[in-house]
């Protein structure tokens, strides 16, 4: 309820709510002083709705105990409603939150572990990934926390990078990955669909695809080139090596993020690309990033920190 924008959305759902268990009382004391109607006969009469020939609704008035039963539980739902958020945007007595408890949740557990980890913290990255306990703790932070988008593998998947290779869009050094862990990363390809005409972005794909050996038409890889320099040099530089400071990805390579059919990097020059790594650091606690940065820095360095 808390994130209702406006005011008058919060007071409408507290109305509603408060009308809704003070009629359902209104309604239990209306009826509670019903008696049971009897015929001539001595029998109970019935509503009138009669079911299978024979089975018949009686008009029998509620049990005490259901009665009280109900009573209680709309009791119970007002007290509820003074001590927890359900009110509208109303906090609550006891100021609960789900946000909170998972917060308070995940403190405790890192103040608990964090003796575990403190040893790794004035490590250098390399020599944390070189231990092999600190492997085995890096890898089930990476199953918990990265293996969702990257794949248990850390192989990736269409539009999430493979951490096992040395293609990295916002640099493979110790620093740039935990930064990227700690802070998140946000990569953005603009679309060009109204910068461009239709066969400037088949050039500029033809051309794209020649960079990295692919087959293409050279009359529009040519073109292409022009097209190029003119709208891509800004972000993926003049030599088209990309630019680890804005995230953008090397095109003379062969790894690509999206795919590298004709069809898709049309699709994506025309369209544009939206990628988020979300931040860490309000999930993982500063040991706990220290040996995942090693973990997954070992995953394309494996020998080296084997080594080390």
């Amino acid at each position: 309820m808390s994130d209702f924008l406006g005011a008058g959305w919060s007071t409408y759902i507290a109305l509603v709510t408060l009308v809704g268990i003070f009629w359902c009382i209104w309604l239990l004391f209306s009826v509670r002083k019903v008696k049971a109607i009897l015929k001539p006969d001595g029998e109970v009469s019935d509503t009138g709705h009669v079911w299978d020939g024979d089975l018949r609704e009686l008009n029998n008035p509620l049990p005490r105990w259901w009665m009280w039963m109900f009573l209680i539980s709309c009791i119970f739902a007002l007290g509820y409603l003074v001590l927890y958020p359900g009110l509208g945007s109303n906090p609550g007595v006891l100021g609960y939150s789900t946000d909170g408890a998972l917060m308070q949740s995940m403190t405790t557990a890192n103040d608990e572990l964090k003796p575990v980890y403190a040893k790794y913290v004035k490590m250098d990255i390399e020599q944390v990934a070189a231990d092999p306990a600190a492997r085995q703790m890096g890898q089930r932070l990476f199953l918990n926390s990265c293996a969702q988008c990257h794949g248990s593998d850390a192989g990736g998947a269409k539009g999430f990078p493979n951490l096992t290779d040395n293609d990295w869009l916002y640099g493979g050094s110790p620093e740039n990955i935990k930064a990227t862990i700690t802070y998140g990363r946000g990569g953005v390809m603009p679309p060009f669909a109204a910068v461009l005409t239709a066969k400037q972005i088949v050039d500029v794909a033809n051309y794209v695809r020649s960079l990295s050996g692919l087959p293409a038409d050279d009359l529009k890889a040519a073109f292409g080139a022009e097209v190029f320099k003119a709208n891509c040099v800004a972000c993926h530089g003049s030599d088209a090596k990309g630019n680890i400071a804005l995230g953008a990805p090397n095109l003379t390579d062969k790894t690509w993020l999206y795919g590298s059919s004709e069809a898709t990097i049309i699709e994506t020059v025309t369209k544009g690309r939206n990628a988020m790594m979300p931040a860490q650091d309000k999930v993982l606690s500063p040991e706990k990033i220290q040996v995942l940065t090693a973990y997954v820095w070992g995953l394309s360095n494996n020998k080296l920190a084997q080594a080390k």
